[in-house]
């Protein structure tokens, strides 16, 4: 079943042509990689996709539903969940607290409740934290609770935003480099919270990321982009075998050899 159809997706920025007919589709259940060098349109195509920036052309379907055109809020209201390139996660808050922002939109309780500290108000807000406590739980990071949220190493700031989308209940996330700033035993703990998150939760993962080897890992397809273009696209191991995307991305026949071993 088709959970994220892209067709034809183009943009460009003061004469830039950031993204150029792009086109690709997401069974329900996959993880998909993107990768490509830096100024591909990776991260812009993320950015479309969950409605942060408008396309000057095609369109965007989650389960056969049209949400081009949509905003954010209402894109995820409908399933979509993301993370983001730089941490988001809020000074002043705890890692708790960060993550129970998740539920925000979901949340009935209206500002008089909100002021007031009703009784509807205070159990919402219990079960709100209870949720973000097993998901805190789940990623492994239930220790930092009450820990400032941007005290933490980049790396685990990063889990704590996946933590966050998890608390949302989403069916697709979007996650943009989520190895950043991770050691190799952290991003081999990522490898395999990242097929749990799928195979658990069935949350369908589309992930951009420059570890290569983690892509090769856990990845049921690559997506390769350049120049906004769409170059390759199949299983791991056939990406990385491509000329074409030796010659754009990976550097060399060698390294391509190497990774794909």
């Amino acid at each position: 079943m088709t959970m994220l159809s892209v067709r034809g997706l183009s943009i460009s920025f003061g004469g830039v042509q950031a993204l150029n007919d792009v086109s690709f589709d997401v069974e329900a259940g996959e993880i998909i990689g993107i990768i490509g060098p830096n100024g591909a349109g990776k991260t812009t195509l993320l950015n479309t996709i969950s409605g942060l920036t408008r396309a000057s052309a095609g369109k965007v379907s989650l389960d056969g539903a049209p949400i081009s055109g949509l905003r954010p809020p209402r894109i995820a209201s409908l399933g979509l969940g993301r993370t983001f390139q730089m941490s988001q996660l809020f000074p002043g808050m705890t890692v708790l607290e960060n993550v129970m922002s998740g539920l925000h939109r979901k949340m009935r309780a209206g500002a008089f409740a909100a002021a007031f500290r009703t009784p509807s108000m205070r159990e919402e807000e219990q079960a709100t934290a209870e949720k973000a406590w097993e998901a805190l739980r789940y990623v492994g990071m239930e220790r930092f609770a009450h820990h400032p949220g941007t005290a933490l190493s980049f790396g685990q700031q990063r889990v704590i935003e996946i933590a966050r989308t998890l608390i949302g209940e989403p069916k697709l996330v979007l996650l943009d480099e989520p190895a950043v700033g991770l050691s190799v035993n952290r991003v081999a703990e990522l490898d395999r919270l990242l097929r749990r998150i799928r195979d658990e939760k069935g949350v369908t993962l589309i992930m951009i990321e420059h570890v290569v080897r983690l892509v090769m890992g856990v990845c049921d397809r690559v997506l390769v982009l350049n120049y906004g273009v769409k170059i390759a696209e199949g299983k791991p191991e056939e990406v990385v075998a491509d000329p074409q995307v030796i010659e754009a991305y990976l550097g060399s026949e060698f390294d391509a050899k190497r990774l794909a071993s």
